[in-house]
């Protein structure tokens, strides 16, 4: 489990083809930034843009993780060098000072705007039709590994598909401390819907 608390802003390396061929996954090496890497073992887990992977190389400063073709079909971000942000795996002693995270990928959206308003930046994103209804004024969601709260939620109809629009603030503190500040209209994010949201649902759709 993690937070969406950007611990430190690494930076993918190298990406290096797994054996099977075109249906293999890659092998990154990340560069660790500030993460601290002294209580991470082989097999612990490593949130990279809001990815859950598990550590299978490390040195003091950097870190490799395999990641499996489907999870390159699922994510944007883990297929080229390129900052990335990190987050170790929630420990008990810890404070929960986002949301409860999985590190599990729900899909993609794609960035409408991302224009300075006064002091902060509002973000507005594209997610799709199947995960608007995750989506709720003030509620939780994870964009690239980041806690942000919904400021604005809608279904519309844009380029000829349904897409639920929602948008954000983003605070200098998180413009500055995560790699969000890259973010252009047309870009891929990943999303993770919050963790409660998908649990009522199914409390309420299980059969009785």
């Amino acid at each position: 489990m993690f937070t969406g608390i950007v611990a430190a802003v690494g930076s993918i390396q190298s990406v290096k083809p797994l054996e099977g061929g075109s249906f293999a996954g890659v092998r990154l090496q990340i560069e660790a930034g500030g993460l601290g890497l002294d209580d991470v073992a082989l097999g612990d887990s490593i949130a990279i843009n809001g990815a859950c992977m598990t550590v299978v190389e490390k040195t003091s400063t950097a870190f490799a993780v395999d990641v499996s073709r489907e999870s390159l079909n699922r994510t944007a971000g883990l297929d080229q060098p390129g900052e990335v942000n990190l987050e170790k795996a929630l420990t008990l002693a810890e404070r929960l000072g986002g949301h409860l995270v999985s590190g599990h990928v729900d899909g993609l959206g794609t960035v409408h705007s991302f224009e300075p308003v006064g002091e902060s930046y509002k973000l507005v994103i594209d997610a799709p039709v199947e995960l608007g209804k995750y989506l709720a004024y003030k509620g939780s969601i994870v964009v690239n590994g980041v806690s942000l709260t919904v400021n604005s939620v809608e279904d519309l109809e844009a380029d000829g598909a349904r897409v639920c629009r929602f948008a954000i603030n983003l605070i200098p503190h998180t413009i500055a401390v995560t790699t969000l500040k890259h973010l252009h209209a047309g870009a891929k994010v990943n999303l993770e819907i919050d963790l409660i949201a998908r649990y009522v649902e199914r409390m309420l759709t299980a059969a009785k």
